[in-house]
């Protein structure tokens, strides 16, 4: 039986991110769904001499190219690369060599990407690709326009990973809305726990610092003394889960994000998430559990979470216990291998399978 091989490109992600994360929990889905389908991750770097090709055109203003966002060419495969088991705990497929077989290789490619295919050539080979966008916003991988929408023009499949990016891409290439597939990913919410709630509030620092800086400082003269505030950057996941199962508010400071998932995995433990849906989290971000503030708005954003915290009632994660089981449901490993298999499908079309 002819065996599809679906590899997904990637960059070498020394901390943690959300979308890779999804994409190694696609790839090694796709290990288990039919036997005639493997998959693995191919982690690309650049090469010592683009590094410091980049540095010192950055501070000397030279070695001016033509070319605009990161060159495949001047790259080279992360062979020895995996991902922390702090923030990812299991074993993926990597691809040591960036060696493709037309006859058999399906290539997935990230919308950072995304004008990739051309500077590969990859039509010309005759390698069959897709391209992921996980976060519309993220799409501008050159300045070069005719590259890149030649790119999404020869692509077979357009995988979207929400409603928001969907919308978008639509509006920015109504020409290829029929290549779309739309791709859940799920949370593991068997991982996810509710402990003993404490006066606690947590918040990702990386997520725009200058408005959590300027919000933690209006707080620092109202914030009731016997609550305090838990920054989580650079955490395990095991601390992650620990530190939102025993916080009763998360805040949101997502920014131009396809889907942003902390929220999801903070209000599936139990917090009343409060800020920024950072664009693809309208898809989710519903009371009684998420509270919406318009990105910028920081007095509003400290006034709403001093009301919350005034108006907090005791019984309110049990409360609210069917609207977690709805979100569970909506990023529900079910759904996310249903359309991993229409993937497959769709993808074995283009070698006859």
């Amino acid at each position: 039986m002819k065996k599809i091989n679906i590899i997904y490109l990637l960059p070498e992600m020394k901390g943690a991110s959300g979308g890779a994360k999804v994409i190694y929990s696609h790839s090694l889905k796709l290990n288990k769904i039919k036997e005639n389908v493997s998959s693995s991750v191919l982690h690309l770097k650049k090469k010592i001499s683009y590094k410091l090709e980049a540095s010192l055109s950055k501070k000397l203003n030279i070695f001016k190219e033509k070319y605009s966002g990161w060159n495949p060419n001047k790259m080279k495969v992360s062979k020895f690369f995996s991902p922390s088991l702090d923030w990812f705990d299991k074993d993926i497929n990597s691809k040591k060599k960036f060696s493709l077989d037309k006859n058999t290789d399906f290539l997935i490619i990230p919308e950072i990407w995304s004008h990739f295919p051309e500077d590969l050539d990859l039509k010309k080979k005759g390698i069959n690709y897709g391209i992921f966008i996980q976060g519309f916003f993220h799409m501008n991988s050159t300045s070069d326009f005719e590259k890149l929408k030649s790119a999404y023009k020869n692509a077979k499949i357009i995988l979207i990973s929400s409603d928001y990016n969907i919308k978008c891409f639509k509006e920015m290439f109504p020409e290829f809305k029929n290549k779309i597939l739309r791709i859940n990913f799920s949370i593991n919410s068997n991982k996810l726990k509710i402990s003993k709630k404490t006066n606690t509030i947590t918040y990702m620092p990386r997520k725009l610092p200058d408005h959590s800086q300027l919000l933690l400082f209006y707080l620092k003269n109202l914030l009731p003394k016997n609550w305090k505030i838990v920054p989580l950057n650079n955490v395990s996941e095991n601390y992650l889960i620990k530190s939102l199962s025993r916080s009763k508010f998360f805040l949101s400071f997502s920014n131009l994000e396809g889907l942003g998932i902390p929220p999801i995995e903070a209000a599936l433990c139990g917090n009343k998430v409060i800020g920024y849906t950072g664009g693809g989290g309208v898809e989710y971000w519903k009371e009684p559990i998420f509270k919406k503030i318009e990105s910028g708005d920081i007095n509003k954003f400290d006034k709403k979470l001093l009301n919350e915290i005034k108006n907090y009632k005791k019984n309110w994660v049990i409360e609210t216990k069917k609207d977690r089981i709805k979100l569970e449901k909506q990023y529900s490993i079910k759904k996310e291998i249903k359309t991993l298999n229409l993937l497959i499908n769709k993808i074995s079309k283009f070698y006859n399978i």
